[in-house]
This record gives C-alpha cells, structure tokens and sequence, in this order.
C-alpha cells in the first residue's frame, strides 16, 4: 500500500508536538492522548456520520491543542449494531468511515503533525455477521465462541443467570436448541480465549495494523476475555451495577493477564514504542494495577478517577490509591473525565453554569497529576451532555433493551460543532446523524479561538504549560500541602528546573467549595487558572502584580491572578493570603 499523502494537511510549525519517530523514551508515560469518536468527529462526504478522511482533515486541531496522540474508535468492517464495537472484519475498514487507503493517509498524516496513533481492538466480542460466527450458527467452529446448552427439561432456559451489560440474559437461544453467550448485546457473542485459534488469529489481527504503522491498541473490555470455570451462576440481579465494585465470574478474571503478557512480548517486537491501553474494569486500583505490570499492558484507563464525585476528600483517596497502585507495579497513571461510554463531566458535575466551573477546575486539576492524561473530543470546548434527544433518533443498544445500563451513551456522542454556522456547525457539508442543539454555535472551535476567557483557549494553554514545565507530566507522586476543607493543595516537584518562566516547582490548588476560600499563597506567581478574568474576586489581579513575573511561555494566554485577601496572615508566618474563587483550580510557581 502506498504511504503518499494524498492530500497535505499541516499545522503551522510552531504548532508541531515532537515527532513521534524520535528518541524520547516512555512517550506514553506522559502523554496527552485525544480520544476521536470517528462518527462524530467531522464528516467529509455530506451523509452525516464522520469519517476517516474528515478526522485526517481536523487532525491539525489536535496539533494545535497540545495533544500527544489520537485514539480511534473502531472503524472496521461492521453492522453497527453497538457503533461498531461490534466487528465483522478486523482488517477491512467500513464503507461508512472510508476504506484502507483513508486509514494508511490517516496515519501517515498524523505522523507528519508529531502525533501517534491509538487504535480500537475489540477481542472479547466480534460481531454475529462475523464470518466465524456464521459458521458457528450452521454448527461448524462452536469452539470458537461459548456454545452451550440450556437448563430445565427441555434446556429451554439460559445455561447460568448472568445478565447483560446492555440488559436482559446474557444468553440467546439458537434454532438447534442450544444458547450461546454475549455480554453485551445478542449481535456481539463472546469469544472463547481458551481457543488457540481465536488468539492466533488476533496476533495476526495486531501485526496487520501495526504494520500499517499505528502506535498501539486500546483494548476493548480488556478485563472480559476469560470466564471463570464452569461458568457458575452469581445468584442474583442488576449484574451491571457490580461492575467495577467486585470481581465477578466474567470479568477480572486472573487468566486475562497472560493474553495480555503475549501481547506485550508482541508489541515488543516492533520498533517505534508501540503500546497497548487497557480499558479494564476491577474492583481496586490494586487489581487495575494488575494489568500495567512490566510485562503486561502499558497503561490503563482509571474508571475510578472517572467516577469519583466533586467532593475534595473522595478526590485525594483516589488519587493517592491510584498513584500508589500503579507505582507499585513501576506503571504510569492515566486520568480520564470523560469518554464515549458516560455522561460528559460538564453535566455529571452540575448544570449550566456550576457544571462548566467545576468542568474547567477538574481538566486542570487532571493535566496537573503526574502520568497520561485522556482528552474526550469536546470536552476542550466545554461541551455539555446533549440530554433531549428524542427517542426515535437514539441508537444506544442499552437505551433499546433496557435493564441495563442507562441506555443514555448517545448524549456523549453528538457531532462537535467547527464553526458557528452550518447546517452541522462545521461537522460535515450536510446534516449529522444526532441532531444538535442550537447553542452548539457558540461553543464552536470557531467561536472560542481567540477568546481568552474560553475552554478552549484554557486546554490550549494547560496543554502548552504542561509540555514546557519540568514539574508537570511524568512522575508517581504529588506532596500534599495544608489546605482548608474542601480545598486540594499539592506540589509537583521539578528535577533540574531551570530559571525561566516554566521552571521549578508547581503548586496546584483546586477549591471544590461553592464560595471562595482564604489560603496562605503556595506561589510566587499565577500560571494558570481556571476562572475567567471575570470571575475572579475583585476583578483579577492587584495592582502592579505580574502573572508570570519574568517572562511567558509561548503559545500560554493567562488570566490574571486570584486576589490578595483582606484576610491577615497566621500570626509569625510572613506570608499573604488569597482568595480561590469558588470551585476553581490555579497553577502557582513554587
């Protein structure tokens, strides 16, 4: 297959992240990987899903933010039944997105722009047009998938009680009598791993896309591809719910780890530091620490972080249990906001106004962690959930069986707005296949370049910052500062900082209260806050106060500092005190 670019696509030069073909080591340690949901991303043909070209064709938006790497959602062969996480053929790209070659400039493109590639690979289910399962329905190759029979005299019940993550049985009984198993919904039947033919086949499934040049795989419910023996029953319902709370007979079982072990000896093989991503769901930052052993996958996404409510001291649990989980393994930490799969945190952390605050404070408190940090496509416009769409438009299988999940993914999955205007705002030439509210205009990339008081013009800073400051991306440890309730103070330490406007340490404060807090100042200077100059008490910064004291960083647009308090300092320490607005985060130079 040829590697010309059919078409240039560039980002200015002093847009361009470091090259991925390099000699940095353990990119992936601190990277910033922007997650694209190809169908809504940008359509480039007029039908109203997004697609492969459209995606290569914005791709300078994700140079131009700081990102580190893109991953994509499945693109493959597909019926679509579970937006394509349901696959039909693992090395053909589905008409609806495009077709190899798109695949192949992608890539190469993305290349020329400094960033990676992270792919979907979805091993525990396929599809049930799946060639294989084809054959298994006309009584050929069952051993591939979990054929069984059922209960009762006349096996007309399911082999066990597990449920659905979608709702309903786990179980669908086939014309011959027998069931087979799915854990999601009737067109996505598991696989059986213990198979040797269903893991050589995706070993060959990993070496054909890697041999196209992608950096590395996401892989789909890493945690689900064995099942435990006998496939005992769980005794009771609303199976869903326990996900991620306990272990359970199909997910988290321990033999999920030497897949993952000759995946990485795979991976191993091929230059270039390419890297596998564990959607995993366990109990425990300490069973999620399982799958990022040195000889397992690289990274892991944290549900935990994800899931954990706006609330100061739920946050520092978190934090330190997932910290020191998986430094005790030698792994980095991933944070993560939002995805596909859940509410956006705009919405999940409030309404309106609220929500956006708290949104802005937790992506700053998120880039200031030590590892990787996950970027959802919109969540840097400060999207919110789209959470009227009428039911005839809804395509979410859980929304359509019921009983399981909340059946509400398509609120996540809206096309992002480009511009201001548009009969999709910028997302492709025609209408798109979820329909968008009419505020989606004003939230715009278009609309908010420029402005600095906008999310959008925050990530680009934050992202600018966290590349250029010693103190931010790598590590395994934050040191925890006093701080008044409700309020999180912690220092990243900077090993051989310099002396410029980017160098020494960083102190990162983040007030989850609805009212501003008095704090000592942890800093010489504001780098970066959350709050609009607006929104600030007092109106910004005092007088003759400079942000960034001795210089900037290129690229970094600041709002003025949080206010001098009128509150005195402890008696003895020297210090000031400032005010953080309400359910804000800052960035001080320490």
């Amino acid at each position: 297959m040829a590697h010309e670019l059919t078409s240039s696509v560039q980002a200015p030069e002093d847009l361009r992240p470091a090259s991925p073909s390099g000699d940095r080591t353990g990119w992936w340690r601190e990277a910033v990987i922007y997650q694209v949901y190809v169908r809504s991303f940008a359509d480039s043909d007029g039908d109203g899903i997004g697609d492969l070209r459209g995606a290569r064709e914005r791709l300078p938006h994700l140079a131009r933010l700081g990102a580190d790497a893109v991953w994509l959602t499945p693109f493959y062969a597909s019926p679509q039944a579970d937006g394509g996480y349901d696959v039909a053929d693992y090395r053909a790209v589905d008409p609806l997105f495009g077709d190899l070659a798109d695949a192949d400039d992608l890539v190469r493109t993305a290349h020329d722009l400094g960033l990676r590639v992270i792919v979907d690979i979805v091993p525990n289910h396929t599809s049930d047009r799946h060639p294989w399962f084809r054959e298994a329905l006309a009584g050929r190759g069952r051993n591939r998938y979990h054929f069984r029979p059922g209960r009762g005299p006349d096996g007309s019940l399911p082999p066990n009680d597990w449920e659905s993550v979608f709702g309903g049985p786990a179980w669908t009984r086939v014309p011959d009598g027998e069931w087979y198993l799915h854990l999601f919904a009737p067109e996505q039947p598991d696989l059986n791993w213990d198979d040797e033919e269903v893991r050589a086949e995706f070993e060959s499934v990993f070496r054909f896309w890697l041999d196209l040049g992608v950096d590395g795989f996401r892989v789909d419910v890493a945690h689900g591809m064995v099942k435990a023996p006998g496939m005992p029953d769980i005794g009771h319902g609303e199976q869903a719910r326990l996900i991620g709370t306990q272990q359970l007979p199909f997910f988290d079982q321990d033999g999920v780890h030497e897949i993952h072990r000759a995946w990485r000896r795979l991976l191993d093989t091929y230059e270039g530091e390419r890297i596998a991503v564990a959607e995993a769901w366990a109990p425990s930052a300490e069973r999620l620490a399982l799958y990022v052993r040195p000889d397992e996958l690289h990274q892991a996404f944290n549900f935990q972080f994800l899931n954990c409510p706006w609330d100061a001291d739920a946050l520092r649990r978190v934090i330190d249990d997932s910290l020191r989980a998986t430094t005790s393994v030698g792994a980095p930490t991933t944070w993560v906001l939002s995805n596909h799969d859940v509410v956006r945190h705009t919405t999940r952390y409030g309404e309106g106004a609220t929500g956006l605050r708290r949104a802005r404070a937790a992506a700053l408190l998120m880039l200031a962690l030590p590892g990787s940090a996950y970027v959802y496509q919109g969540e840097e416009l400060g999207l919110p959930e789209v959470t009227e769409l009428p039911d005839e438009v809804r395509q979410d299988p859980a929304f359509l069986r019921g009983e399981g999940q909340d059946g509400l993914r398509d609120g996540c999955r809206v096309p992002i707005p480009w511009t201001a205007g548009g009969p999709s705002y910028g997302f492709g030439p025609g209408d798109s296949w979820l329909p968008q509210p009419a505020s989606w205009g004003g939230l715009s990339v278009e609309a908010q370049t420029g402005d600095p008081d906008s999310t959008l013009e925050l990530y680009r800073s934050a992202l600018a910052l966290r590349r250029e400051h010693p103190a931010l991306g790598a590590g395994d440890a934050v040191e925890w500062l006093p701080a008044p309730d409700g309020v999180l103070a912690f220092r990243r330490r900077a090993e051989g900082a310099g002396d410029g406007p980017a160098g020494g340490d960083l102190v990162c404060t983040v007030n989850l209260t609805d009212r501003p807090v008095a704090l000592r100042a942890p800093g010489g200077r504001v780098l970066l806050a959350s709050a609009p100059g607006d929104g600030l008490p007092g109106g910004g910064a005092p007088e003759g106060a400079g942000p960034l004291g001795g210089g900037a960083v290129p690229g970094v647009k600041v709002p003025p500092p949080a206010r001098e308090s009128a509150v005195p300092a402890a008696s003895g320490d020297g210090g000031r005190t400032v005010l953080l607005p309400a359910e804000s985060c800052i960035w001080w130079a320490s």
